[in-house]
């Protein structure tokens, strides 16, 4: 019963950890990726649908980003929904082409993408810490079902502290990461 509740605890942190890089990876650096613009909504014959499901997204070059609709109808939506979208891009048409340009991050900029960085890991904290929380309440519950000793009670959340630290020095880790990659000019 202990390891079955350390490995699915140690599972959920892990997944706490990947949607952390997922998040990371939307916050952009001065360079062009293409993720960028996975949460772009664009109406397609009346309901909203991701960008990547209309259009084919390819990166041009390392500040580019190329949207190519697959319907010629779409452009001028596609073009629209990036623009409208709070990530401050500015797209060209070319033909059948859309290009976003990347533009360069002032300082302030910058300061500003630091500040959502810490906040993401802060929740990818919280949600870590969440499920150590949940951990010891089933602990807990188990040791006055009589389940288990309160000696191994107190190893498994010894064992479920480990894993908490773990994590959240993982999270700092990643952190550190994007910052200096924002920083870096």
């Amino acid at each position: 019963m202990i390891a079955e509740l350390k490995k699915t605890t140690e599972q959920k942190m892990q997944k706490s950890l990947e949607a952390l890089k997922h998040d990371l990876a939307k916050v952009r650096t001065g360079r062009a990726h293409t993720g960028i613009l996975d949460h772009v909504q664009v109406e397609y014959y009346g309901s909203f649908m991701s960008i990547n499901q209309v259009a084919n997204i390819t990166l041009i070059d390392a500040r580019t980003i190329g949207v190519q609709p697959w319907e010629k109808p779409m452009i001028p939506k596609v073009e629209k929904a990036i623009r409208e979208s709070d990530l401050g891009l500015n797209p060209a048409t070319q033909g059948d082409l859309i290009r976003v340009p990347m533009p360069m991050l002032t300082e302030e900029r910058r300061k500003e993408l630091i500040k959502v960085v810490k906040h993401e890991g802060e929740n990818a904290k919280v949600a870590v810490r969440n499920l150590r929380r949940d951990a010891i309440t089933h602990l807990k519950d188990a040791l006055k079902k009589h389940a288990l000793s309160e000696d191994d009670e107190r190893r498994a959340q010894d064992d479920v502290q480990k894993l908490t630290d773990k994590y959240v020095a993982e999270v700092d880790k990643l952190l550190v990461e994007k910052e200096k990659d924002l920083m870096a000019i």
